[in-house]
């Protein structure tokens, strides 16, 4: 299983860069990634009552996919 990433990038204007989730293991449309359901909500973004702190509260995060 891969190391979870706790850093994050800042949001650039002339880069378009997207700022990491704490769940994401890699930038959005990194090759070897995926979206998938943040395993700590489930998909639904909020737990009790609250935003998600995994997933920022949207209910995805990019993961790795395949392996060997």
């Amino acid at each position: 299983m891969a190391n979870k990433s706790t850093h994050s990038t800042t949001p650039s204007a002339s880069t378009g860069a997207v700022p990491l989730k704490p769940g994401d293991e890699a930038p959005p449309g990194t090759p070897g990634t995926g979206e998938n359901i943040c395993p700590v909500c489930h998909g639904g973004g909020r737990i009790n009552g609250q935003s998600c702190v995994n997933c920022s509260g949207t209910g995805k995060i990019t993961t790795a996919v395949g392996g060997a």
